[in-house]
């Protein structure tokens, strides 16, 4: 999403005349999203793309929260 939103911005600002000024606009803009990315890996020391999809995430998060509120309902349970 940054790729888009930078390269949107870049356009409006210098309201490129042709498709090959497109081009390179369209390069700027991915450029700003991986010198973004890049330097949140190094920050955090963690891979920000993955193999894992958005359906996958999701669902592991589904199944984590699944999991946890497994655990609270034992504990409820346990303490009546």
């Amino acid at each position: 999403m940054l790729a888009e939103a930078s390269t949107k911005d870049i356009s409006v600002a210098t309201n490129p005349k042709d498709f090959e000024a497109s081009k390179k606009v369209a390069k700027q803009g991915g450029n700003v999203a991986k010198v973004a990315r890049q330097e949140l890996e190094a920050k955090t020391g963690k891979k920000v793309v993955t193999a894992l999809n958005a359906n996958d995430a999701l669902k592991a998060l589904h199944e984590d929260t699944r999991k946890q509120n497994q655990k609270r309902e034992i504990g409820f349970n346990e303490s009546q």
